[in-house]
């Protein structure tokens, strides 16, 4: 697939701007980027469904999934007592209900995962440091 250089030349920095992005971020905003990443791959997977590509639709739950797992679930504290204990059941919980969703189709399991993680996403907000 032929990529013109403009493109290349744009993925390239946007790359980069990411990068640079979050070698400066603090670990509170390393956490938001990544609630971002994930809701954004969620609207991705559910728009790729309603079009019905297959193959679009697996990448971008895959890559929440990854998010969820690698990203949120790993980077829970085990010093964090309950709250640690709940979140990890509450990710744990979505990424079945993605694995669900890619396997049949079931959009109204990715709308629930997205309310579940802005829900999060939104009190992590609140929380952050002055």
């Amino acid at each position: 697939m032929y990529t013109a250089p403009s493109q290349r030349l744009a993925a390239s920095y946007a790359r980069e701007a990411a990068a640079s992005r979050v070698a400066s971020a603090s670990p509170h905003e390393l956490i938001m980027m990544l609630f971002d990443g994930l809701l954004a791959s969620l609207l991705s997977a559910k728009g790729a469904m309603e079009r019905g590509d297959v193959a679009a639709k697996g990448q971008a739950i895959g890559k929440a999934v990854r998010i969820l797992e690698e990203g949120l679930r790993a980077g829970l504290s085990p010093e964090g007592g309950e709250l640690s204990g709940r979140l990890e059941a509450l990710y744990d919980y979505c990424g079945r209900q993605l694995t669900w969703a890619n396997l049949h189709n079931d959009v109204k399991r990715i709308d629930e995962v997205i309310d579940l993680i802005k829900a999060v996403a939104d009190a992590w907000q609140q929380i952050r440091p002055q």
